[in-house]
């Protein structure tokens, strides 16, 4: 038995999705433990491509079980469209291939005006949210006024609790100078999508106990990437959970001492959503990539911020995660260079520094300390082995390696399943 987590090791969009995929086909069951619909996953497999926000990736290969475990917050109508739009693709759920847990929080429609109204408030000093309406239901949770999804069972209870909910909050949109929330419309809503996904809900944490009292295999995904953790992250620049290894064990019922590998997911070079400091970000890595068509979001569509690797920022997330392993995704991006460059150190105040700052003002006046690196000028697309990819590519994906201080496990070469070396 073995028991995975798999982590964003830079500011998210790492290739997860393709990740979690193929690592799918080795295990039983995947969990998701935290984040919302504010993430994307993207898979393609043969000709069609799938964009998955609350769903496991897992639900795409036959036979596997997908948990939405309790550290993720979920908005039903979102839910619903995403279990809708996998059918259409021949994906087809039910209670045999997707469980969510019943202490999973609500995202209500609320949560995205006053998500909308707070960014627009900050004006130039907005954090960059996809403005889905995350941050205001885990605030909800963690000021214990938040709403169950198993309570959405209870249809008295429920009422109850969402009537106290929108009382309260119409006074908040008033202040926004926004319309109040009718409670009777909304409350029709949520109770008819409730039962929909009714045989769905349950308690996830009984379910991983048992396959793991099986001997079943287990993936835990995670969402979003280190940098954008809410206690490890460039904050307040960051996300509104944990997205670090350990949020695996909160957001799922599993305990510390049942994991055994970490696997962190990395691009060949970095990227960034949002806003914030990003010490290695450069236009030339941004235009070549958007002009391939590459680095816009899943979820927003919006462009990426691009920059070379930056191995200050992955050291230390290996270090705050344990990982093990590296699965090193979009190789073949910088297949046309002729030269690369990588951060290897951060200077501040002229004083060169091997971890990044906690403080943003800080690591918003670090100037990277680069090395320069031959490419290999020629298509990776169509390799298949580690030893198949040209010398100058695998040399450089030793360098990562010996940066990071972890292992490579696997190499991205295209977004399809079949681009994947296995090292």
């Amino acid at each position: 038995m073995s028991n995975i987590v798999l982590v964003g090791a830079q500011w998210g969009d790492e290739g997860k999705g393709k990740v979690i995929d193929y690592l799918t086909d080795k295990v039983d069951v995947v969990v998701r433990s935290q984040g919302g619909n504010n993430a994307g996953h993207t898979v393609v497999v043969g000709e069609k491509k799938y964009i998955l926000r609350l769903i496991p990736s897992g639900i795409l290969r036959r036979g596997k079980l997908c948990v939405i475990g309790n550290g993720v917050v979920i908005d039903p109508i979102a839910l619903w469209e995403e279990i809708s739009e996998l059918a259409a693709h021949g994906v087809k759920i039910n209670s045999r291939n997707l469980l969510i847990s019943e202490c999973a929080h609500l995202v209500f429609p609320f949560h995205k005006t006053i998500d909308e109204q707070r960014e627009a408030a900050k004006g130039a000093q907005k954090i960059g949210t996809t403005k889905r309406g995350i941050g205001p239901a885990y605030g909800d949770k963690i000021a214990r006024v938040g709403i169950r999804l198993g309570e959405l069972l209870q249809p008295e209870l429920f009422a109850e609790k969402l009537r106290g909910r929108v009382k309260e909050v119409n006074l908040i949109l008033r202040d926004f100078g926004q319309k109040p929330i009718k409670f009777k419309a909304l409350l029709d809503q949520y109770l008819e999508v409730g039962e929909k996904i009714r045989p769905l809900i349950t308690n996830t944490v009984l379910t991983v106990h048992k396959a793991m009292a099986a001997g079943k295999e287990i993936l835990f995904e995670g969402a979003q990437g280190t940098f954008l953790d809410l206690d490890h992250g460039t904050y307040p620049y960051v996300t509104s959970s944990n997205t670090t290894a350990g949020g695996a064990c909160t957001g799922s019922g599993i305990p510390p001492n049942r994991i055994d590998r970490v696997v962190g997911a990395m691009k060949a070079y970095t990227t960034r959503v949002g806003e914030g400091p990003f010490p290695t970000q450069d236009a030339q890595v941004a235009d070549l990539m958007h002009s391939m068509g590459r680095e816009y979001g899943a979820v927003t569509g919006r462009a990426r911020r691009c920059g070379w690797f930056d191995s200050v920022a992955t050291r230390y997330a290996q270090m705050l995660n344990g990982i093990d392993e590296l699965a090193v995704t979009n190789l073949d991006g910088l297949d046309s260079l002729p030269r690369l460059r990588v951060c290897v150190a951060y200077k501040l105040d002229g004083k060169k520094i091997e971890v990044p700052p906690t403080c943003v003002r800080q690591l918003a006046k670090c100037v990277p300390v680069y090395v320069e690196v031959s490419g290999w000028e020629k298509s990776t697309s169509e390799t298949r082995s580690f030893a198949e990819l040209p010398p100058n590519a695998r040399e450089y994906l030793r360098m990562i390696c010996d940066l990071t201080g972890a292992k490579l496990k696997l190499v991205g070469v295209g977004q399809s399943r079949a681009q994947t070396i296995l090292v």
